[in-house]
Order: C-alpha cells, then sequence, then structure tokens
C-alpha cells in the first residue's frame, strides 16, 4: 500500500504517510491515487493546487470558504517546516470549534487532509517553507472567509507568539463575530 491512513480526535480530518522510496539518486513519491483516497473516505474531485512559500514566524489563516465553494484540502510541506492547523466547523459536529494541529515537514512528507467545513492556517517554523494543497473546489473570492488566528474560543497552541501576518489577516475577526450562516456548513 503506497499510503498509510490515521484518524484523528476530530471525525474527517486524516493524517496521510505516502510510502517514500529512497535509492542513490533521491527519492520518489506518490501524492495521490483517486482509487486508495476513496477508499479511505476522501471523497470529491480535486480541481485546483497551490503553493505557498513562507518566512520563518509567519502565519497564514485561519481561511475557508463557504457555500457552494466549500473546499476539501489535502496539504503537504514539501520543503522547510510547518505548524499546520484545521479548526472545525460543521454546524452539528460534536467538535465544532476544536483544533487539531499537527507539524508537517520536508523530510517525512507527511500530508494532512481535512474535508469541507474546516478552516485552515499554518504557521511556518523554518525559512522557505513550501506548502503544498489541493482544493476539491476553485477559489472563490465572494465565498472567502478568515477567523483571527488567535481566537480565544479556538485558543490554538501555536509554537511562536509574534508571528507575520499579511494586511488581510490582520483584520480577520473572532469567530463569535461572523454570521451565523457564514461559519459553518
Amino acid at each position: 500500500m503506497p499510503f498509510e491512513f490515521r484518524g484523528t480526535p476530530i471525525e474527517g480530518l486524516l493524517i496521510i504517510q505516502p510510502k517514500v522510496f529512497y535509492d542513490r539518486r533521491g527519492f520518489f513519491i506518490e501524492t495521490y491515487r483517486h482509487t486508495v483516497f476513496e477508499k479511505n473516505n476522501i471523497q470529491g474531485h480535486f480541481v485546483q493546487d497551490n503553493q505557498s512559500r513562507s518566512k520563518k514566524g509567519t502565519i497564514r489563516g485561519l481561511h475557508y470558504q463557504i457555500n457552494p465553494y466549500c473546499q476539501g484540502k489535502l496539504v503537504w510541506c514539501v520543503r522547510g517546516s510547518v505548524w499546520d492547523v484545521a479548526v472545525d466547523l460543521r454546524k452539528n459536529s460534536k467538535t465544532y470549534g476544536q483544533w487539531y494541529g499537527l507539524e508537517l515537514n520536508g523530510r517525512k512528507k507527511t500530508m494532512f487532509w481535512m474535508p469541507e467545513g474546516f478552516a485552515h492556517g499554518f504557521a511556518s517554523l523554518t525559512d522557505n517553507a513550501d506548502l503544498i494543497y489541493k482544493t476539491t473546489r476553485e477559489y472563490n473570492r465572494d465565498s472567502e472567509r478568515s477567523i483571527i488566528w488567535n481566537d480565544p474560543f479556538i485558543g490554538i497552541k501555536w509554537p511562536l507568539n509574534n508571528p507575520i501576518l499579511s494586511e488581510k489577516d490582520l483584520l480577520n475577526p473572532l469567530l463569535s463575530n461572523i454570521p451565523e450562516k457564514e461559519r459553518m456548513l
């Protein structure tokens, strides 16, 4: 099997460890296979790939899109290291408002699946951390929403205190200040 799938305390979030084949030339890794992912409850068709590069100390997020453009995301770090976080925004979820985080890095090549209904953010732990992610829906500016990175209700334990933030992310609202219809599925 080219992948190992592990659950998390939040239903739907999965940690995926791909098998890496090393030899004297370098390595080979399979990052996605539709039939295997589908058998492991990763539904949807990927329609967009994104890559970001971040300086050490940067936080991006917490970002999500509302219906009808909610996105599932398959995320991995190909260079450097990030602390990656998903926040459950699903209306009827037992874990609404809870978060799960893990380190993703270019050495281990671990991947993180978050289905529709989650906000996503990450902190760069190294310079030039490259994050790649596949999405199940295309980006739609009118559906984009965000939550402030240090929302006390969510209580994410970030590995840094004074992050570098974009102008936009500096102005993100608290979850409690987002209209109910834009908070969750």
